[in-house]
């Protein structure tokens, strides 16, 4: 029985099946703009917090740090609450959108991003500090140089907090709901035709989230190795 569930797999897959397809689409772009929006509010916040020194900063990388573990759930449940009628943006109706689910996404992958990012730019602001300040440059011109020289490392960053958003299920199922043709993504989906007994269709996602992740996980070490041998 599984053997042929399997060979269904494949033959959705080869065959491109439409919804299929149609999942696997909306899941790479709610993935891919969280992913996007949040590294474009992370990174240089990283890199801030890595130069600068200020009150309440630790406070800030502490938040951070305890952040880059927060519970899916949790995420979604603090979206859900925010776009609910009775919530602050609930005449936005973006609850049970794929918009939602892009701000959930958005709201794991920020902290994770921002905290391996201060780190890395820190330890690069420390190697350069002086020949920077020596050449006249101040801090805050300081920050997109140190992010173009660490631009490999976080790459692989960037990449780490795209895996984590594509293997999410927990948060995008409480704020986007999981509607058929609206906002069922290739986790929830996988979730829901195993509780269906569909599974040609579980598999078949299952397969192509696995390829996914191997291909994000061998993107970084490539990134890794690269930024390793302009080092050495």
């Amino acid at each position: 029985m599984h053997e042929n569930a399997f060979s269904a797999a494949f033959e959705l897959i080869i065959g491109r099946d439409p919804t299929l397809l149609g999942i696997i689409t909306l899941s790479l772009q709610v993935s891919l703009t969280a992913v996007m929006i949040a590294s474009i509010i992370a990174l240089p916040l990283g890199a801030a917090l890595a130069v600068f020194r200020f009150p309440g900063r630790s406070v800030i990388v502490i938040a951070l740090n305890a952040l880059m573990g927060l519970p899916p759930v949790v995420a979604g449940l603090m979206v859900y609450l925010m776009l609910s009628r009775a919530g602050p943006l609930g005449s936005l109706g973006l609850l049970f959108t794929p918009t939602a689910m892009v701000i959930a996404q958005t709201l794991l992958i920020l902290p994770i991003v921002a905290a391996l990012a201060r780190q890395i730019i820190e330890a690069l602001w420390e190697e350069y500090r002086e020949q920077l300040r020596s050449l006249g440059v101040s801090r805050l011109r300081a920050i997109p140089t140190l992010l173009w020289d660490a631009r490999f490392s976080l790459i692989t960053v960037v990449l780490a907090g795209f895996g984590r958003a594509s293997a999410e299920v927990g948060a995008v199922l409480i704020v986007g709901g999981n509607i058929q043709g609206v906002t069922r993504v290739m986790t929830t989906a996988i979730a829901l035709e195993t509780n269906k007994g569909n599974l040609p269709l579980a598999l078949g996602l299952g397969i192509v989230l696995l390829l996914i992740v191997a291909g994000v996980n061998a993107a970084a070490y490539v990134i890794g190795a690269t930024a390793r041998r302009r080092l050495g």
